[in-house]
């Protein structure tokens, strides 16, 4: 059973960022389809991080003692919280939240800028502009972007005369060079074997609409406030140990930061804000539930342990999902160029990934040496009493006391 919980826990964090990517991967399928419908951008953002709150506070409110929201939310739990008050109370006993202060409101107010609200609208845009296909081959330079974010902040540890620090560099060169290929590099469009070719002239027709240079500058935009907004998180995180706590508080800052730049850019369009039982009810809910609520306490909580570089490592599993999906579902258009593009940001990704797994382990074994030192001082401390002992029993004989040496040490 031993064995088995230790395999548990360390493949715990690989599949809770794979489940991520296939969450992810979901999201920007809903997502394109309703703003496909005529949704606007910047009032799912809005709805998106409304409905994450919702949901999120509850459990802030009853695991983290998170008094912030008690007022508001106080008349619609009291009930629920009256009934399983016994129930929870070893729970509630086992995390306190910590004191806000004013400099971690402040990073909460910067994290509910940072991704809620520049990523998403930027995300979203430029979304509108490409295909989802695009949009999600774009975001693996998020990774690149949190490594130097990363770097800077010394939450990565780079030497520049190690192999391994010099191909997490390269990795990251390679991958923004590989974006800029995507971009300006379109190729002749691919015969996938599921599109009949009945559906060249519908496809070239919508292909017509998109304008890729305008949407990759707002999808890189965004992934740069993204791989900030995850700096960020793992710094507050240690001051903050509050992970569900900080979600409803990210969710909640951004709802109303979004709302202000969704009621200045959609002034005088009160039609945008109706929502009724379809696809755009339908994404809100998902991406709120799924890649706002969830998504940034998985995040939090696999940082911990692994690092910031390791929560953005597996975003081209999403964009293979959703490059085989949107095809048909999407009626989406693969090319060329664009493929071999994003082969080449995932070449760099994974540099990036064979040196950040040489950090893992020589960081590990750094921490068996510690231990292996620490357990070699212990027979050394031993001897040193053993003849200590042996000297004051000397000193006993000479004396002609028949005094037994153990009371002396």
């Amino acid at each position: 059973m031993d064995y088995l919980a230790k395999i548990f826990d360390q493949t715990k964090p690989f599949v809770a960022v794979i489940l991520l990517q296939f969450g992810f991967a979901g999201m920007s399928l809903i997502s394109k389809y309703a703003l496909n419908q005529g949704m606007s951008q910047h009032v799912l953002v809005v709805y998106r991080h409304a409905v994450a709150t919702l949901v999120i506070a509850p459990f802030a409110l009853v695991y983290d003692r998170f008094h912030i929201f008690r007022p508001i939310l106080l008349i619609m739990l009291y009930l629920f919280i009256v009934i399983v008050h016994h129930l929870n109370q070893w729970l509630i006993c086992r995390k306190i939240r910590p004191k806000m202060t004013l400099s971690i409101f402040v990073k909460i107010l910067l994290l509910g800028l940072l991704e809620p609200t520049i990523d998403q609208n930027l995300f979203y845009s430029g979304m509108k502009y490409t295909s989802a296909t695009f949009t999600s081959a774009m975001c693996n330079v998020l990774p690149a972007f949190a490594f130097i974010f990363a770097w800077i902040f010394k939450l990565e540890k780079v030497t520049i005369g190690e192999v391994h620090s010099q191909a997490k560099i390269i990795g990251t060169i390679v991958s923004v060079g590989g974006a800029m290929l995507m971009t300006l590099i379109k190729g002749p469009m691919l015969q996938l074997p599921w599109i009949k070719s009945d559906d060249d002239h519908a496809f070239s027709s919508a292909a017509t609409h998109q304008y890729p240079i305008k949407g990759a500058i707002m999808i890189t935009i965004g992934c740069f406030s993204w791989a900030a907004f995850i700096i960020l998180q793992a710094i507050t995180l240690k001051s903050y140990p509050a992970e569900l706590s900080l979600t409803a508080l990210i969710c909640l800052v951004g709802t109303i930061e979004g709302c202000i730049v969704a009621v200045a850019m959609e002034a005088g369009n009160a039609a945008v804000w109706s929502i009724h039982l379809d696809a755009k009810l339908l994404a809100a809910v998902y991406s709120g539930v799924i890649c706002s609520g969830i998504a940034y306490y998985v995040q939090g909580m696999v940082m911990k342990t692994r690092g910031p570089v390791f929560v953005t490592a597996f975003s081209p599993l999403s964009m293979v999902v959703i490059a085989i999906f949107s095809s048909f579902i999407l009626s989406e258009i693969l090319y060329l160029g664009r493929v071999i593009g994003a082969i080449v940001i995932v070449v760099g990704l994974y540099l990036v990934l064979w040196g950040k797994s040489k950090d893992q382990r020589s960081s590990n074994q750094d921490i068996q040496m510690e231990g292996s030192n620490d357990l070699k001082m212990i027979p050394a401390i031993d001897e040193t009493t053993k003849v200590s002992n042996q000297e004051l029993g000397v000193l006993d004989l000479t004396s002609n006391k028949v005094t037994p040496t153990d009371e002396y040490v």
